[in-house]
């Protein structure tokens, strides 16, 4: 038996050399080094018959037999390799050095777990026995090491040999790869075996027995897949360069065995190969009307944004070739721009896919993972073209400000490349090996903020601004889109439901206060809940509930903010002004008093380094004019003054 770090198992102790190691243990500091026999036979074995790596683990528990054995606990701590052993008659004792562990972790071992893990789902399934929570046992260990020699003491089927060579492999990544091997091959006999059983069991109860089929396992299902595969490949149309390269593939996987890993390495390449679109395009609509009518139907206003697209069509009906644009929609949250893509995806007649890159901070995310190691797959940008499909999709890539850079690379630097039209229509992401056309790819990113997108990735770009919605805007917004989708997702009809303006007014002034209307629809729907619990309740369908003020405040409570108001008449020490927010803006009230002192401007209300700058600005300035504003230009040092912003807290 071979024990492993961080595992705790239990042990029969029986041979008279074994106990008085035991006993002389528990005497001392209850370690021990636990090593495997090389041939498990031997009786007596001598120090050459024991594998010189093991691992030093303590006694937990002890229990003793009544003809003096132990049955013992003992949990592991580390791996030891023996350097001497020592004369002693009683029981074996020896030199030992500690070995160090490489537990680093990189891209290969993070990929190498996420598949690792995948093939202990398929063999829990032949596994009864097992706890089902393994895998998520497992995917909280954060050290890769531990989790490789936590997952051994599951499989049973390795031999002692197996073990013991993971126990002497120091490097945790090539201890995980080396697991996933003979996992990979397990799982494959039992699954042979399942096949098998069933194809007997079908067999009885036909009341005849299927002689289970002779030769290598699996060999005839992969001789069968192989002349399959090789039919696709001459059906795909494919560039000149890229069929060689997929022949090329296909010879090499026609040599392979079909329970390597290796072939399936390659199977899944070919398979990739062939899933993408080369030469499949979808039909574009070119007439601007029927577009302009479409856009104008999913969205409220965004002139500036529409014009382009029709723009667009215009150019694309008269040039038969013609790169597709590269947009950057920039505006605060909830204002549409990704449910634009998708209206500019149908308003064109193309295929729409969206890739999200909020928190991506790999490069191989985008420009995919080498071959070179198990698990590899190809970047957003080529499985989002396999979804959709056709080579002339609208392609949005959703919070490109919101990418991050580490040790791993810099997505940033590798979207350069994607969105350069005079670079993409030879596009190489590193797992297909070469050259992809993305030219007729529409590609459209969105961002809150310009700050976060580098220089040279926006200079690639084409940057429409979307404002945020005006009070007017967001009503008309909520008027035809938002009160109609809510009430059918609500199911309650026109006759049911009826928002007045006064009444969507309250809630975009009192209850929202945002740039989009992301908010507004969520208070929409809130109403919308509460009147459907009401018609429950009464029993009463198709009676109108007419929403007003008084109702909004009924169903949404003591409203969230105060709508801003100019003050009626002039006060001395009170000024209005505007600032300006992400929301649209605000009402700024200005408070000052005079008061006895020595000179002093103190400003209140959490206000910015900006706003304070003003206010010494301001001060400044009245000092330098005080003899023609008739004020006397000592005035400031015998009086203190205070200016406070009530509002300051909101971000300007």
């Amino acid at each position: 038996m071979v024990v492993f770090p961080y595992t705790i198992e239990p042990l029969f102790v029986g041979r008279k050399k074994s106990i008085s190691t035991v006993e002389e243990s528990l005497r001392k500091d209850n370690l021990i080094l636990l090593a495997a026999q090389i041939d498990g036979s031997t009786e007596n074995p001598l120090p050459t018959d024991i594998y010189s790596v093991g691992c030093v683990g303590k006694i937990l528990q002890f229990t003793r037999t009544r003809d003096g054995a132990f049955k013992i606990l003992v949990e592991g701590l580390y791996r030891a390799k023996t350097k001497q052993f020592l004369p002693s008659t009683e029981y074996f004792l020896a030199y030992t050095e500690k070995l160090t562990e490489d537990v680093t972790i990189t891209m290969d071992t993070q990929n190498l777990i996420r598949v690792l893990l995948a093939v202990v789902e398929e063999y829990l399934k032949f596994k009864r026995d097992l706890p089902p929570t393994l895998v998520a046992t497992l995917s909280a260990i954060e050290n890769p090491g531990r989790l490789a020699d936590t997952l051994v003491k599951y499989i049973k089927e390795l031999s002692t040999a197996e073990r013991q060579g993971l126990l002497e492999t120091l490097n945790a990544t090539e201890r995980l790869s080396k697991i996933y091997r003979y996992l990979k091959t397990i799982v494959e006999k039992l699954s042979l075996e399942s096949k098998i059983k069933s194809r007997m069991r079908k067999g009885q109860e036909r009341g005849g027995m299927e002689p289970p089929k002779l030769g290598m396992p699996g060999q005839e299902e992969f001789k069968s897949d192989l002349e399959e595969l090789e039919e696709a490949i001459k059906r795909k149309k494919m560039p000149v360069e890229v069929t060689e390269k997929v022949w090329s593939e296909f010879r090499k996987l026609k040599l392979m065995s079909p329970l390597s890993a290796e072939a399936t390495v390659v199977r899944n390449y070919i398979d990739t190969i062939l899933s993408l679109p080369w030469y499949e395009r979808s039909e574009e609509k070119l007439d601007i009307k029927e577009a302009a009518r479409i856009l104008d139907e999913d969205h409220y206003g965004l002139k500036n944004v529409k014009e382009r697209i029709l723009e667009y069509l215009a150019v694309r009906a008269l040039v038969d070739k013609m790169r597709g644009p590269i947009l950057c929609f920039v505006g605060p949250p909830g204002v549409g721009k990704t449910s634009l893509g998708r209206s500019i995806a149908r308003a064109t007649g193309r295929k729409f896919v969206r890739v999200s890159l909020g928190g991506v901070r790999d490069e191989a995310e985008i420009r995919g993972h080498r071959r070179t190691y198990i698990g590899s797959m190809p970047g957003k940008i080529i499985l989002g073209m396999k979804r959709a499909g056709v080579k002339n999709p609208v392609f949005l890539l959703d919070e490109v400000d919101k990418m991050s850079s580490d040790w791993r690379g810099d997505p940033a630097s590798a979207l350069l490349e994607v969105l350069d039209p005079e670079q993409n229509h030879t596009f190489q992401d590193h797992y297909i090996e070469v050259d992809y056309d993305l030219s007729e790819v529409m590609f459209i990113t969105t961002a809150n903020t310009m700050h976060g997108i580098p220089p040279p990735l926006l200079d690639r770009m084409e940057v429409i601004r979307l404002p945020g919605y005006t009070e007017e805007e967001q009503l008309e917004i909520a008027k035809h889109f938002l009160v109609k989708k809510q009430r059918e997702m609500h199911g309650l009809t026109e006759d049911e439901i009826r928002f007045t303006d006064k009444a969507l007014l309250t809630i975009i002034r009192s209850y929202t206060r945002e740039a989009g209307v992301r908010n507004l629809e969520r208070e929409i729907a809130s109403i919308c809940r509460k009147v459907g619990r009401e018609v429950i309740e009464s029993g009463e369908r198709g009676r109108m509930h007419k929403i007003t003020p008084k109702l909004v405040r009924k169903y949404l409570g003591v409203p969230r903010f105060r709508h801003g108001k100019i003050e009626d008449r002039d006060l001395i020490g009170l000024c209005t002004g505007l600032a300006w927010t992400e929301a649209g803006g605000e009402i700024l009230v200005t408070e000052v008093t005079v008061m006895p002192g020595k000179g002093k401007v103190l400003t209140t209300g959490k206000l910015g380094d900006v706003m304070q700058e003003s206010a010494q600005a301001a001060l400044s300035y009245i000092r330098s004019r005080s003899i023609a504003l008739g004020i006397d230009p000592g005035f400031y040092q015998k009086v203190d003054i205070h200016i406070h912003v009530p509002e300051g807290a909101i971000p300007k």
